[in-house]
């Protein structure tokens, strides 16, 4: 399945408009998730495009970071980064989070064995496993290529595989999502 995974400043950067985007992701089928990435823009800005989102798509809307707009999606996915500013107890991080999400959807970035590891300790609904290639949005990930591969079988979780991925890669559980992000151009 595809996880789309729509990124603000890379349309910007490519002169593609959300709207444009948004069009051509609704030609394609089998999207049951998509996250909607935003690093610099405002809150303002960030709500509005959330609510331009659902005017062309009726999956699971996930933002990035921003639980603040956490009433306009179905749920969060945060960086390992970020989820420390709840707390250094990643446990902890986890239920404060949960306690502003409720139920929602919650995701959680992982790049190798060890954060799997400790991903499944948490209340999670997936995970994002990358970056499995290089890509020309985030030239600082570390590429873990087959490697990934065999770290996502210790996942308890459902995994979205990022980084580079293609639509035609194939991967078997627990990678159950194909994230792609500019890819879907090709």
């Amino acid at each position: 399945m595809i996880y789309a995974l729509v990124d603000k400043e890379t349309l910007i950067q490519k002169g593609v408009s959300l709207e444009a985007h948004l069009q051509h992701l609704s030609t394609f089928t089998n999207i049951p998730i998509l996250q909607y990435r935003n690093k610099s823009g405002t809150l303002a800005e960030k709500k509005e495009d959330l609510l331009r989102i659902r005017d062309y798509y009726d999956g699971i809307l996930i933002v990035n970071d921003t639980i603040d707009l956490i009433d306009y999606a179905d749920g969060l996915h945060i960086g390992q980064e970020d989820i420390h500013a709840y707390s250094d107890d990643l446990e902890e991080a986890v239920a404060q989070i949960r306690k502003k999400i409720g139920r929602k959807f919650l995701g959680l970035s992982t790049h190798n064995k060890v954060e799997i590891l400790e991903a499944n300790n948490l209340d999670l609904d997936y995970i994002g496993l990358g970056a499995y290639r290089a890509t020309e949005t985030k030239s600082e990930a570390n590429v873990g290529g087959e490697l990934l591969l065999e770290a996502a079988s210790f996942s308890k979780h459902p995994v979205g595989m990022i980084g580079g991925v293609c639509i035609d890669d194939t991967f078997e559980a627990p990678i159950v999502y194909k994230v792609i992000g500019s890819g879907l151009y090709k």
